[in-house]
């Protein structure tokens, strides 16, 4: 396999120099994604919301890796208020709850200050 590169749509991308994800071999590395809506670079407010739609973005950039959250093996959440994570816990169960991949939450500043999540996966894509 050749290694693919996978965008958001994100300004933040270009700008930056960075992909959404990198599809190496059977792996899928999600760059920490956040709560911005791509289609008109919008971010809600709320924490619970953020998460939401931080995993609306993952699940599309694992969609066109030819992945899905089943095959996710490894999470890292990186929030600034270690007292927002409770709220996202509804989110990231429905999302990871089943397939429980290998996780570490990190209190951090996030680049902009109206996030309050940062979500960063990797994936294994298992040959049938």
């Amino acid at each position: 396999m050749t290694r693919r590169l996978i965008t958001s749509g994100s300004t933040f991308e270009a700008e930056i120099g960075y992909s959404r994800a990198v599809v190496d071999g059977g792996w899928v590395f999600v760059s920490g994604t956040t709560g911005f809506d791509y289609a008109d670079m919008t971010i809600s407010d709320d924490v619970a919301a953020q998460a939401d739609q931080t995993l609306r973005n993952i699940g599309a950039a694992l969609t066109e890796a030819g992945a899905s959250f089943t095959d996710v093996v490894r999470v890292r959440y990186i929030l600034p208020d270690a007292a927002d994570f409770p709220a996202c816990w509804p989110a990231l169960r429905a999302a990871f709850g089943d397939v429980r991949p290998a996780a570490t939450m990190i209190q951090a500043g996030l680049a902009d200050p109206r996030m309050k999540i940062e979500i960063e996966v990797t994936a294994r894509i298992r040959a049938d």
